[in-house]
């Protein structure tokens, strides 16, 4: 605001050194309100239009809402133990590397849609035979992960699956292991991610 003013004092002095007989005049008045907004930046506040002033910090509290609102990003892992889960049991990640926007709950599994908008998730995992994961949306598989029975006995596959889906406020996304017996890896080997692009 102070730079605003500025300039337009500038201006000001411009026209008052085009303006003939009272340029001294003129330019010392100019100068003297200068210093003094300077030196007294309380006066600035009193001379700004109001109008444009409540314009301005609208514009800036929506702008600063908007991106605070659209901040939103996960990245979970497993590191303590590796899981044997059941047919349709949710795959739980036991570490929290980011969770901007609180969407993931590590207690359930599942990520919780804060905003509306565009999201690419990432699935990876390293499983044995058989291992089948689905990547869920409210229900609806969007992606799959595979290790096959041909792998047989100790095999590790690292297996990975990349989506990008729309999502609403509030809807659901969470990793499903299908059959019995499904084996995922630990030792930060094994995760799920998450970042809203637009």
């Amino acid at each position: 605001m102070l730079l605003t003013l500025l300039f337009a004092l500038s201006f000001g002095l411009l026209d008052v050194a085009h303006s003939g007989n009272n340029v001294q005049t003129g330019l010392r008045t100019n100068i003297d309100l200068l210093k003094s907004l300077i030196y007294d930046n309380t006066k600035a506040t009193v001379t700004l239009d109001s109008f444009a002033l409540k314009q301005l910090i609208q514009i800036s509290s929506a702008t600063d809402s908007t991106n605070t609102l659209r901040k939103v990003s996960f990245s979970v892992n497993l590191k303590s133990k590796p899981l044997t889960l059941g047919g349709g049991q949710t795959v739980k990640y036991n570490t929290v590397l980011t969770n901007d926007g609180n969407g993931y709950d590590d207690r359930t599994g599942v990520f919780t849609c804060p905003v509306a908008g565009t999201y690419m998730f990432v699935v990876d995992s390293l499983s044995k035979a058989t291992t089948l994961l689905h990547l869920n949306v409210n229900g609806i598989t969007v992606g799959r992960l595979y290790v096959s029975y041909v792998h047989g006995g100790d095999t590790y596959v690292q297996m990975s699956r990349t989506v990008i889906v729309k999502l609403k406020s509030e809807d659901h996304v969470k990793v499903e292991n299908v059959v019995n017996n499904g084996y995922i890896r630990h030792f930060m080997y094994s995760g799920f991610s998450g970042v809203l692009l637009y």
